[in-house]
């Protein structure tokens, strides 16, 4: 079977936006970025977002937009390295 080869995760975003959700004015709470992700039409609940940080979760092209637009930032800022 196909191992990925970043660390073991599933996506290049996770802990991207755990550090964006922890470094916002708000610090929203895994459960208050679901519910903004849903604000613009994203199904999405606390424990998929405890599961992208986590590196255990794809995430979709669409979630990666709605992060963007949520956290107000680029794709590659995103998916970038730390």
């Amino acid at each position: 079977m196909f191992k990925n080869k970043n660390d073991g995760r599933n996506n290049l975003c996770g802990e991207n936006v755990r550090i964006l959700r922890l470094s916002s004015p708000k610090k929203l709470s895994q459960r208050a970025l679901a519910d903004q992700m849903q604000l613009i039409g994203i199904d999405i609940d606390k424990n998929a977002i405890q599961r992208i940080e986590s590196g255990k979760r794809f995430v979709t092209d669409v979630e990666l937009r709605g992060f963007s637009e949520v956290f107000n930032v680029s794709i590659d800022r995103l998916i970038s390295a730390k």
